[in-house]
């Protein structure tokens, strides 16, 4: 087998091709794997995901946040990646919808450090966040979660980030599912579809944000 086949880009490829997605154009599919040589030699120093092998990143890590870009809908200009760990789902958002402004989001130095350095290999825009993502300052058109921490306070705490008329993105699965769409609040109307992953139950959770929600809020005060 020849190095060309036996690349990370193109097994990455084979996999979305298995399962009905369209594949990555080469340049893309280069930078995934960039971005895959980059967590292996980090992942021996740094805990950055507890999947270490290179077939079991591509299929769940990657495979799912490709599939989550593509389903995020049109028209998004700004998204945060709330907790973003290892980069999962907002630097192959950045790669494959490379029209929205992304920033990663991440508490834990040594994870932001490691998100720097993706972004500076990769030559992406993108903008790291070294903290809480509740301290930045402003809003976004999308906020994604995805295996964070406490997950049910990070939705509550990740919905107030979302601007009016925006987008709450949850990775999650069937058995979480209610219990984190309650948690965002009832400003959220929500839609679910499966996510392709080799994780079985995998779903990819929408919450579409009252247009008017602040006015609504602001109402009730009074």
């Amino acid at each position: 087998m020849t190095e060309a086949v036996d690349s990370a880009g193109v097994r990455l490829n084979s996999r979305l091709a298995d399962q009905g997605e369209e594949i990555l154009d080469s340049a893309v599919a280069d930078r995934f794997e960039e971005y895959l040589s980059l967590i292996l030699r980090w992942n021996a120093r740094v805990n950055l995901t507890a999947i270490r092998d290179e077939e079991g990143i591509l299929g769940r890590h990657f495979v799912e946040s490709i599939a989550c870009a593509r389903a995020l809908p049109a028209g998004i200009a700004t998204l945060l990646d709330f907790g973003s760990g290892a980069g999962f789902p907002g630097i192959p958002i950045a790669l494959c919808r490379p029209e929205i402004a992304v920033t990663l989001a991440e508490s834990q130095g040594k994870k932001a450090a490691f998100l720097s350095e993706a972004v500076r290999v990769l030559g992406l825009a993108t903008k790291v966040h070294s903290g809480r993502a509740e301290t930045l300052p402003r809003k976004f058109d999308c906020v994604t979660l995805r295996a964070v921490d406490h997950m049910e306070l990070a939705v509550q705490a990740a919905a107030g980030l979302v601007v009016p008329g925006g987008w709450l993105a949850l990775m999650t699965t069937g058995g979480d599912i209610e219990k984190l769409e309650a948690a965002a609040g009832a400003e959220f109307s929500w839609s679910a579809t499966a996510l392709v992953s080799d994780a079985s139950d995998r779903l990819l959770a929408l919450g579409s944000k009252k247009a008017n929600a602040a006015g609504q809020s602001d109402s009730s005060l009074g």
